[in-house]
């Protein structure tokens, strides 16, 4: 794959600008919601906390992996281009269609519709207020994306700053209370079994996204120590920030509390300040929304240019804007992400199936982006690389047995929606067949970017 002087991305944005995209795309409203499951599957609280920590350094640990790729092959296709690099464009394309469909339009949707529902409690729009609100906001984040990299990332940052803020209202919140979870309710275990694999689920969905950040390794001014300084720092500031909303939660709540709770941090913000307090914390709930809807846009637009740049098909996709953007990727990614939503309308269950069919497809990729760190290293011996991985190769071997547990416990969760995944998943088999058709291309194995390592 290459990219011409002219046509390609610049290196714009400063490691504090990644930082700040990380923590709005790993911080959405999963740590409004995925405590109060967690803690339904642990025995004790110390259990509890202790798992939220190695969520954390699982997240760090795969983020070191994604360091090296990123800085020794600095691409706007990020996971796209490694994988087509390790296993060729095959593979490469199945990973970028199953962004374009599933993954990345699917969280898009997700975060609209829980965007949507608590608008609706501020400003109702009639019937279907809540999916009127999700479509709203893709079409408004989708312009903002459109007008430019520096208009996007600058409003990021603003809401960044706000959203840390209203997650340490919460915390204030939690520990405002006459503390229940002292040092014995923290060690004192339950009649009841842990179920760590389930548990597991829930926090690694709610460290989800750090790795978007490997689109932008072509786009940060200090590539070669911006890419690992930034995932490292984002993640330890995303780990710090769990921890203490959920030791806020505990101390409010207590693990039977929070376990019974449908909405813990909602409860404990209610129960230190009053049920006026409800439109407070919907607003902190929306702007985490939308600090992770406009982060997650940022990064899915580029998988889709990457796609444009090998694919002659989809080479209207390719193009990258005066403005800092792929902006033919924004205006697709928008379109499929309104459709999801209306999905969601029609039948009634659309969110649900979303989540399901998402997690074994994202998990499966994500292992192989593992696997491509060793088949590189072993492929490319004398390739410079301003970061290398520590503990190799045992840290990369442990995060794809790590990632290959996440995709048997997807699966396992999820039942048939896995195979609804895995069928629009082979639905990329048309497009490529007709690329091969249209265009006589014998999408050779391993060959894509070759010419844009820099």
């Amino acid at each position: 794959m290459s990219l011409s002087s002219s046509g390609g991305p610049l290196r714009t944005l400063s490691t504090l600008d990644v930082v700040c995209l990380i923590i709005g795309t790993v911080i959405g409203a999963g740590i409004f919601k995925a405590p109060s499951v967690v803690a339904g599957q642990m025995d004790s609280a110390l259990e509890f906390l202790l798992i939220w920590v190695v969520g954390g350094l699982i997240s760090i640990a795969g983020a070191l992996c994604y360091a090296e790729l990123a800085t020794s092959h600095p691409h706007p296709g990020g996971e796209y281009h490694y994988l087509s690099k390790a296993f060729g464009k095959r593979i490469a394309f199945f990973y970028a269609w199953a962004r374009s469909t599933v993954i990345i339009t699917g969280s898009i949707a997700i975060l609209a519709i829980t965007l949507g529902d608590y608008m609706t409690t501020i400003w109702p729009l009639g019937p279907y207020s809540n999916y009127l609100w999700a479509m709203l906001s893709i079409v408004g984040t989708s312009a903002l994306n459109l007008l430019g990299i520096r208009e996007s990332t600058r409003t990021q940052n603003a809401l960044t700053v706000l959203e840390v803020l209203g997650i340490m209202a919460i915390v204030y919140a939690g520990f405002a209370q006459q503390g229940i979870a002292s040092m014995d309710d923290l060690l004192a275990r339950q009649d009841s079994q842990s179920h760590y694999g389930l548990a597991m689920v829930f926090v690694l969905l709610t460290f989800g996204g750090w790795s978007e950040v490997s689109y932008l390794s072509a786009e940060v001014k200090d590539g070669r120590r911006g890419m690992s300084r930034a995932l490292v720092l984002g993640l330890v500031a995303v780990t710090t920030l769990y921890l203490l909303a959920n030791l806020a939660y505990l101390n409010a709540l207590g693990l039977q509390g929070m376990a019974q709770s449908k909405a813990v941090a909602s409860d404990v913000f209610i129960l230190a300040f009053g049920k006026g307090s409800a439109m407070v914390f919907s607003v902190i709930v929306i702007l985490s929304c939308l600090n992770s809807l406009n982060a997650t846009m940022i990064f899915g637009a580029r998988s889709n240019f990457a796609l444009g740049q090998d694919f002659r098909t989809f080479a209207w996709l390719g193009h990258w804007h005066g403005s800092g953007n792929p902006r033919n990727s924004l205006i697709v990614q928008m379109l499929i992400s309104l459709a999801v939503v209306m999905l969601a309308i029609v039948t009634h269950q659309g969110f649900e199936t979303v989540v399901e069919f998402t997690a074994p497809v994202f998990w499966a990729f994500i292992l192989l982006v593992g696997v491509a760190l060793i088949v590189l290293r072993q492929r490319e011996p004398d390739l410079h690389r301003p970061f290398r991985v520590p503990l190799y190769p045992w840290l990369p071997l442990a995060f794809i047995g790590v990632t290959g547990w996440m995709l048997w416990s997807s699966l396992v969760y999820t039942g048939l929606g896995a195979w609804v995944g895995a069928a629009v998943l082979v639905c990329g088999l048309i497009p490529l067949a007709w690329e091969a058709k249209r265009h006589g291309m014998r999408l050779p194995q391993g060959t894509a970017g070759r010419s844009s390592e820099a």
